[in-house]
């Protein structure tokens, strides 16, 4: 069975613990390839804002004032 999955884990000094669980067998053998995610430099923990901030989002500039619409299948930017 070939499974590829990305997950978030925290090293605890001895092992990795997954984030979410993971659908895997006790012992079952995995390749691990680690990309560690920087840390604020303040301490401080990361807020929403810096989050949004940093996230790609895609949407359409009216996204905020019409989110019901694009929610619930009001008109789309298209229908205009």
């Amino acid at each position: 069975m070939k499974m590829e999955k990305i997950l978030d884990a925290t090293f605890d000094g001895e092992v990795f613990r997954p984030d979410e669980p993971v659908d895997l067998k006790p012992n079952t053998r995995v390749k691990l390839q680690l990309l560690v995610k920087e840390r604020r430099k303040t301490g401080k923990p990361n807020s929403f804002l810096d989050y949004a901030l940093s996230i790609d989002l895609n949407a359409p500039p009216d996204y905020a004032s019409r989110i019901d619409d694009y929610l619930y299948g009001g008109k789309s930017a298209d229908d205009e």
